[in-house]
């Protein structure tokens, strides 16, 4: 939903929209828990929404996006939205029963409402697995002229475009769930490429609709997911409402620079919204909100939730570490870590074999806790890296103690190498270092690519 200019919809998906009808059907119980994990899954982040009445959702998990753009990035959230963002617990809040309530309010001329996005920012498969976003949501329960210019959406972003806010739709956009004027129909669509046109038809995206199953979007929950399937060649996107699919996209409807750009940073953020007006709701109900729009109808949110498959080729992640820390003399196994972010392991054919950590780009690090370097000082570090990064990406493998933004310690400089698993050791200087340290390897890259692998790395003198 958030990006430059604002978008235009197809007189197709408004025929579509005609032939889309309100069932009145009793609504589905409101506050499910998260579904256990399926066999043969890894749960990668949850958030239940359990909490006191009138409460914000964690701040640890959840950042509140306020006013009427990002500081720098286009005006109306770049879609021609007319709401205010806010944080306060009228817009967003628990509502003690397990949900998060969105709630669009009008005050005098101006309308508010709530938009918030996970702090995590690497929502991503590993290679030769799937991932899968879900949310349990039961869009505002308004219809008719009452619903025009509501506009609720349950997304993802590309990391990138934090802090820059102008490379969309570059870095891809998957719209799980987007709904307007009250419509009983949920759309699914990918954004990506360049803007007007290209190959995701921008700014209209590629996109499929269809009505909820048994009850009407607006009168009960329903669950919407997304899923990036990296476990088959090509790669598949899919789009369900109640495990029902209703839209796919596959990895050879595109160029290998589009597909690169959208796939091949650090992941995706998560974002929870209701709009008020914008292109979309217009497009299909003239200028919105009305006279007669209505106030204080809310998005609720039962349960957001991400997975990831167990098959495919690569093994499952074991972050274990030695909680008695390591001697930073030792070789040092990458995927020993104790905590990372935007990375994968897999396993690797480097001499001894084992696992490597992978899909690794800008802003991704890993934590390595209580490594000792004694009372001699270490001046020197080493890291064993493969690079299958196309012509012009490369970054910086960097050393950092005690925090992912400290200032290095020291770092060195990697391109191709001649493939993602083509090894070599390269060296570096450090600050000279004594003691017992929490130590980051950190990567940054001018490119949104992955850049490198890393496989161990070891400290001396």
């Amino acid at each position: 939903m958030s990006r430059p200019p604002v978008r235009n919809r197809s007189l197709t998906w408004i025929s579509a929209l005609l032939a889309a009808l309100v069932l009145p059907v009793t609504a589905l119980a409101a506050n499910a828990a998260v579904p256990p994990t399926p066999s043969g899954w890894s749960l990668v982040w949850s958030d239940d929404f359990n909490g006191s009445a009138g409460s914000l959702p964690s701040s640890a998990d959840w950042i509140v996006d306020t006013g009427h753009g990002y500081p720098g990035g286009p005006g109306n959230w770049g879609t021609g939205e007319i709401q205010r963002y806010t944080g306060s617990p009228s817009n967003l809040s628990l509502d003690g029963g397990g949900n998060l309530r969105i709630t669009p309010l009008k005050s005098g001329d101006e309308w508010t409402s709530a938009r918030i996005e996970t702090r995590r920012s690497d929502f991503k498969p590993a290679a030769g697995r799937v991932l899968r976003i879900e949310g349990r949501i039961q869009m505002p329960n308004v219809t008719g002229n009452a619903a025009l210019g509501y506009w609720p959406a349950f997304w993802a972003l590309g990391a990138p475009y934090r802090g820059n806010y102008w490379n969309w739709p570059g870095i891809g956009e998957f719209d799980i769930m987007e709904n307007v004027n009250g419509i009983n129909s949920v759309w699914g669509v990918l954004h990506c490429g360049v803007n007007p046109g290209g190959p995701c038809n921008e700014t209209t995206g590629l996109g499929a609709s269809r009505t909820c199953p048994g009850a009407s979007c607006q009168s009960a929950f329903h669950t919407y997911r997304f899923e990036w399937d990296r476990s088959v060649t090509p790669n598949q996107l899919r789009w369900y409402v109640d495990g029902q699919q209703f839209h796919s996209v596959s990895q050879s409807q595109f160029d290998a620079t589009t597909w690169n750009n959208m796939t091949g940073h650090q992941g995706y953020f998560l974002l929870l919204n209701v709009a008020m007006g914008g292109a979309f709701p217009n497009a299909l109900g003239g200028q919105t909100p009305t006279a007669a729009t209505v106030s204080g109808r809310p998005m609720l949110v039962d349960y957001v939730a991400v997975w990831q498959s167990g098959s495919g080729s690569t093994p499952t992640p074991t972050p274990t570490g030695d909680p008695d820390g390591v001697d930073a003399r030792s070789t040092i196994q990458a995927e020993r870590y104790q905590a990372q972010s935007g990375t994968s392991v897999e396993a690797t054919t480097d001499t001894g074999g084992g696992q490597n950590v992978g899909n690794i780009g800008n802003g991704d690090w890993l934590r390595f806790d209580n490594v000792r370097f004694g009372g001699t000082a270490a001046t020197q570090f080493r890291a064993r890296v493969a690079s299958g990064a196309p012509a012009g990406v490369s970054g910086l493998v960097q050393v950092r103690l005690g925090s992912p933004t400290a200032a290095p310690i020291g770092d060195f400089a990697v391109a191709s190498t001649g493939g993602w698993q083509s090894w070599r050791t390269v060296p570096a200087n450090i600050t000279p270092v004594t003691g017992t340290h929490t130590v980051y390897v950190t990567f940054s890259s001018g490119q949104p690519a992955d850049f490198v692998n890393l496989n161990w790395f070891s400290f001396g003198s």
